[in-house]
């Protein structure tokens, strides 16, 4: 019986991995078959179905309470419990992101797997500024005002520590003075990891999906030389201003 009750567990684990994944092939196919902008539209509307089905039949199935359509077990965690659980989820998405990394990487050479990132993160920083201007509320066109607003609710913002400033001319500047990935290589004594192509392709679209009015200039990351403070550090702007 102890034998049956583990495959079970292992099975409801693995369906777990398999949703996640099938979800997220939707959600790739959409993008390939009708552009980022249809997809994020349809990623709201089957998200937010899926969401309240997800949380329904579980609460069912568990014979848990709800509260305003969440677990009442999870919405009644006191705030630093939650806030703990919170970041074992983000580092647990960094762990995701890697470990797809060293696996492209180790078959395929690290050329391909930064493309593979590369490829991801133009998918991922939009859904993920969309997912961020629903649940802040923050208006369709907020400048950089809402980008400012943005930061602290990334999956790395939990993990990693950053500094958001405007500066004198009115652009807004994001600073990663620490993380977690350059932090460990920096720990086993490598050299920091070249992440920029990938930042390029993060940050822009990022902040192209928070206001389309937006521009990004990288000013410092690896494997640009970088001053002890940061590991890299983006400046956004207006287009409108910029152009002036």
């Amino acid at each position: 019986m102890e034998q049956d009750n583990r495959k079970l567990a292992v099975a409801v684990v693995d369906a777990v991995r398999r949703m996640a994944a099938h979800y997220g092939l939707w959600f790739a196919g959409a993008i390939d078959r009708f552009g980022i902008d249809k997809a994020l539209e349809m990623e709201r509307e089957a998200g937010d179905r899926a969401t309240a089905i997800i949380v329904d039949r579980l609460c069912s199935v568990l014979d848990a309470e709800r509260a305003d359509g969440l677990p009442k077990a999870l919405t009644d965690l006191p705030p630093d419990r939650l806030s703990k659980l919170l970041e074992a989820l983000a580092v647990n998405w960094l762990a995701l992101d890697g470990v797809w990394f060293q696996a492209v990487e180790t078959r395929e050479g690290m050329a391909a797997a930064k493309t593979v990132n590369d490829g991801c993160w133009a998918s991922f920083s939009p859904l993920e500024a969309a997912r961020i201007k629903e649940m802040q509320d923050l208006p369709e066109a907020g400048g950089l005002e809402a980008l400012a607003k943005t930061f602290l609710h990334r999956m790395y913002g939990v993990i990693n520590e950053q500094e958001v400033f405007f500066e004198e001319d009115g652009s807004l500047v994001m600073r990663m003075t620490q993380c977690r990935v350059q932090n460990a290589r920096k720990r086993k004594g490598l050299p920091d990891y070249p992440c920029k192509s990938g930042g390029m392709v993060e940050y822009t679209t990022f902040a192209a999906t928070v206001d389309e009015r937006i521009s990004c200039e990288c000013i410092a990351c690896p494997p640009d030389p970088h001053p002890e403070s940061y590991f890299c550090a983006w400046r956004f702007r207006m287009k409108e201003d910029a152009a002036a």
